[in-house]
């Protein structure tokens, strides 16, 4: 099996697939109510509803570098603030992301391995973390996703637990 093949499998995997680690993104979300996704429940922490915000925006943002624009922060930026909290609005967020990282994975499943080992477009400073390639980029992307996944099964236990 081809690299980006592998990569896209991933992708995929982490977000409604079977990952090693436990439970999917879309496992995790299930049931979760747009009152709950955008609760804080820890002080000082971000909701469920802005990681699934943050998670779509960068795996948009890595499926834009892979298509060859220099690297920056997601369209939205890195943090975007829930604007209308309701169950349609959630849905629509949910969808999202599951739609990026769909799209990320096709778009894997169309690049050749050469393009892989290319660096990312990145102006920015290269003491700051730039010159990496496509490669390393999307096992970050996956890396990233699993641990805001790490994040939101916490969450989720947190709001269960102050459930009556």
């Amino acid at each position: 099996m081809r690299n980006a093949e592998q990569l896209a499998d991933l992708v995929e995997r982490v977000v409604e697939g079977d990952p090693w680690h436990g439970s999917n993104v879309v496992a995790l979300l299930e049931g979760v109510s747009a009152a709950d996704a955008a609760r804080r429940v820890v002080p000082g922490a971000h909701s469920i509803w802005e990681l699934v915000l943050h998670m779509t925006g960068w795996t948009r943002e890595v499926q834009a570098r892979l298509a060859g624009a220099a690297a920056g922060e997601p369209a939205a930026g890195d943090w975007p603030e829930v604007r209308e909290a309701s169950p349609a609005a959630w849905a629509a967020a949910v969808t999202a992301l599951v739609d990026s990282h769909r799209d990320l994975a096709a778009a894997l499943r169309a690049t050749d391995d050469a393009q892989l080992a290319r660096p990312v477009v990145d102006r920015r400073d290269p003491a700051a973390g730039t010159g990496l390639s496509h490669y390393l980029t999307l096992h970050g992307l996956v890396h990233h996703t699993t641990y805001h996944a790490g994040q939101i099964a916490l969450l989720r236990r947190a709001i269960e637990a102050r459930v009556p």
